[in-house]
């Protein structure tokens, strides 16, 4: 009789595991029940925990807008009928674990704390018609699901090309209806600085604006010869900040330095090594308007103009990150720290003598220095710095996160060296790459279909099992040098978003690519019915050509 028992139970789970939803990222558990509970318009979202408001507030905006059904948002009112949001204690390393129950009579998502309840409610919406016509049900199940990694990261350069301020907002939901949380703003670069620092009002004044931009691939066909460019106010960011806050999305903010800085330059030429020589670039570029004195760039690429380390600059500096600290509550501030050229500081004097008055071997001492010493303020003020995987040339900084970009390597050396790693290898995390051999417009080149994203294993091979542990989780990077506008970075994104979301997300065991793209079908429904540009790659058979070869 047990054989039976044991046979007829794991029929049912396979039955179970057969029909599970559509949900990406995939749950660890799910299990579909008979019948439907219906949403309609006496249906209440009931707070039986404290501190709910903002998952029920986004639950209720939701169903709002997308459905024109307005549910009230009570307090301890009874389940029945209704949409309940409760807390449940969850034994989970990484916060952000949920339960989800639907039967016949009611909704309740127990979370092990407010995140928790408002990733259940992404994985509600899932299960939601894509029509305004069609009644509102949802299957009976039992769902229980936590995330794999703590930092779930999505990128977004706002240096090379301006996005609005109801932009930011959107692509802040993408990045959680996916259930990530880290939101990294690149907001200063050579072609622009994007930030208000009242201190400097130079910086957007001047720095802010390019007097054109290339058109064609870099160094540049022609020049649109239109001053171009933008900022965001301290108040406008205060508003984004706490728009994402309510989504459960963390932001942090990267100023660049000491490299790809020419917009700050160009507002505040003393920070350069030679203030007095104009600014450089590619002899083929085409360039619109002055050539004389410090420019804002109108190309691509990286410049040899980069930061003095002189006590100007680091003043400079820790003016700015003291206004960036009063407008981001992340306890990290991103310090960029790639990309920085010595040819300046090999041929400036002054650098040459700091070299020998501090002992430094070499000019990536002399990076090693800068950063450990804008590190050292930024610890003072509670923070904690995070850079590219260049920071760890000429000796890494004490207490920094190492953001490993090329490659894997600079995150393998730093996890070994007991420092903390976000992964963002090139060749699977930069949604900036093409993704189909027939793409119809510009990109800066690579091949990253949603399938390479798939395949991602943010842990490495070869770290002990104390080693991997420093592995927060990744992040993919969207750079903006041939994305001008709002349609084409959505399509750069998507469908790419929902691959990084189950990689960050789903355990590694539940991860199969074939499983995947039938609940990628779905997604694809519901990129239209949310109104989202996205790539068709996926459909393109000339991808599926060249990945099985």
């Amino acid at each position: 009789m047990k054989k039976i028992l044991l046979v007829l139970g794991s029929l049912a789970f396979f039955i179970a595991e057969a029909q599970m939803p559509d949900i990406i990222p995939k749950p660890n558990s799910c299990i579909i029940g008979k019948g439907y509970f219906s949403i309609n318009e006496q249906t209440k979202i009931v707070l039986w925990g404290t501190g709910l408001e903002k998952p029920a507030l986004f639950l209720q905006d939701y169903l709002s807008k997308m459905y024109y059904i307005q549910l009230p948002i009570v307090k301890h009112n009874s389940g029945k009928g209704n949409i309940v949001l409760n807390y449940h204690k969850i034994e989970a390393t990484i916060p952000g674990a949920h339960e989800i129950e639907i039967t016949g009579s009611s909704v309740t998502i127990s979370g092990d704390n407010a995140a928790g309840v408002f990733y259940g409610i992404q994985s509600l919406l899932q299960l939601l018609p894509h029509s305004k016509n069609q009644a509102l049900d949802i299957p009976q199940l039992s769902l229980s699901d936590q995330p794999r990694f703590a930092y779930r990261g999505m990128h977004l350069d706002v240096g090379r090309h301006f996005f609005s301020v109801d932009f930011i907002k959107k692509y802040i939901d993408f990045i959680a209806l996916h259930k990530l949380n880290i939101f990294h703003w690149h907001l200063t670069e050579d072609q622009g600085w994007r930030i208000e620092i009242k201190k400097y009002p130079n910086l957007t004044a001047i720095g802010a604006f390019r007097n054109g931009t290339i058109t064609g691939k870099y160094p540049g066909e022609s020049n649109t010869n239109t001053r171009y460019g933008g900022f965001y106010t301290q108040n406008q960011i205060k508003e984004i900040v706490q728009y994402a806050s309510d989504r459960f999305v963390e932001i942090i903010p990267e100023i660049e330095l000491p490299g790809h800085a020419s917009a700050a330059i160009a507002a505040y030429p003393e920070l350069s090594c030679f203030p007095k020589e104009s600014t450089q670039y590619p002899d083929k570029t085409p360039w619109n308007g002055s050539k004389e004195g410090k420019q804002v760039q109108q190309t691509w690429g990286i410049f040899e103009d980069v930061l003095v380390p002189s006590e100007y600059t680091f003043n400079f500096l820790e003016n700015v990150f003291n206004e960036v600290i009063q407008l981001f509550p992340s306890k990290y501030i991103h310090i960029g720290g790639d990309e920085c050229p010595k040819a300046s500081w090999k041929r400036s004097d002054f650098c040459q003598q700091l070299i020998k008055e501090k002992g430094l071997k070499d000019e990536h001492g002399l990076q090693s220095y800068f950063i450990q010493r804008i590190e050292k303020y930024l610890n003072s003020k509670g923070k904690q710095i995070i850079g590219w995987d260049e920071i760890l040339e000429g000796g890494l900084a004490p207490n920094a996160t190492v953001m490993s970009w090329r490659g894997e390597k600079g995150g393998i050396e730093a996890a070994k060296q007991n420092h903390a790693v976000i992964m963002t290898p090139g060749e699977w995390m930069y949604f900036d790459h093409k993704q189909t051999k027939n793409e119809d417009s510009i990109t800066i080149g690579g091949f990253t279909p949603i399938q390479k994203v798939y395949s991602y294993e943010p842990i490495p091979n070869g770290l002990s099992a104390e080693e991997e542990k420093k592995i927060l989780g990744a992040q993919a990077n969207m750079w903006t040098e041939y994305m001008t506008n709002t349609a084409k970075v959505e399509y750069m994104l998507f469908p790419r978003i929902s691959a990084l979301s189950e990689v960050l997300w789903s355990k590694k065991e539940n991860k199969n690519w074939g499983d995947f793209e039938k609940r990628l079908q779905n997604q694809f429904k519901r990129y239209n019915w949310l109104g989202i540009h996205f790539s068709k790659a996926y459909f393109d058979p000339i991808n599926q050509i060249t990945l099985s070869k």
